[in-house]
């Protein structure tokens, strides 16, 4: 299926699964489509900058679900266009009452800077608030979500947020990492919110599932074999044995991957 859009680049990645893109942000984000018989899940939706629902309407008519990886700006975009919002509970209180850390100002200058590729016309910048508002549900770890002929399994990967989770989908093997595992760039957890211990105990969690076939980041490449998982390991043996899961210790880097402390 061929869907045109001014702002994302749609991919099919697996049957009735789709990747849309913000390419020309410096960010890269990626947001997730995922139908069933009876229903889709939209992992995450995505900047802001364009409203999501635009290319989610050309690709289903069924009813959506929002399953949010975690509140950060960068993936709670268009959260406004969408009735059934579900997000864990150890992020809900940022979903509702606004997220920690960066001011407007700052969310606003993060938004706009490096951009390579033409905003819509409709968006202004100045108009721009993050999203707040209630949870239709909140997401349980080992969670099964149905969506007719099709299951997804809520995994509780926190360490770049206190609620962040992953999602494993049954029908593909597809594991969506969210901000805990991607390549290229940094996996960020320095800041006071977020918890080093925390994140590679996700990791370490992530290495436990069974069934997955490949496995896609909420930034940067679109999707990347489970070899990297061996690095994973690496990386934990390696941070653990020189004390240094613990937020001031820097950047490290592997062979796919870094880390942030």
């Amino acid at each position: 299926m061929q869907i045109q859009h001014e702002w994302f680049d749609v991919a099919e990645i697996g049957p009735q699964t789709y990747a849309i893109s913000e390419w020309g942000h410096w960010e890269k984000v990626h947001s997730f489509l995922l139908i069933g018989d009876n229903k889709a899940v939209l992992i995450d939706t995505g900047l802001g900058i364009a409203n999501i629902k635009e290319v989610t309407d050309q690709l289903t008519s069924l009813p959506i679900e929002v399953i949010t990886s975690h509140v950060h700006t960068d993936h709670i975009g268009s959260h406004a266009s969408f009735d059934n919002i579900f997000v864990h509970a150890e992020d809900r209180d940022w979903l509702e009452n606004g997220i920690q850390g960066p001011n407007l100002e700052q969310i606003r200058f993060n938004l706009m800077r490096d951009i390579a590729k033409e905003v819509p016309e409709a968006f202004d910048i100045n108009e721009f608030y993050p999203y707040q508002g209630e949870a239709k549900g909140l997401l349980i770890d080992g969670q099964w979500v149905e969506l007719g002929n099709r299951s997804i399994r809520i995994i509780h990967t926190p360490g770049h947020s206190p609620g962040h989770i992953s999602i494993w989908d049954q029908l593909t093997g597809f594991l969506f990492t969210g901000d805990v595992l991607y390549l290229e760039t940094p996996i960020y957890a320095f800041y006071p919110s977020t918890d080093p211990v925390l994140l590679i105990n996700s990791w370490k969690k992530l290495l436990t599932i069974k069934g997955v076939t490949r496995l896609f980041g909420s930034h940067n490449q679109l999707g990347f074999d489970i070899e990297v998982l061996e690095d994973v390991k690496t990386a934990i043996a390696y941070l653990e044995q020189n004390d240094l899961v613990k937020w001031g210790t820097g950047l490290h880097s592997f062979k796919h991957i870094s880390v942030q402390f």
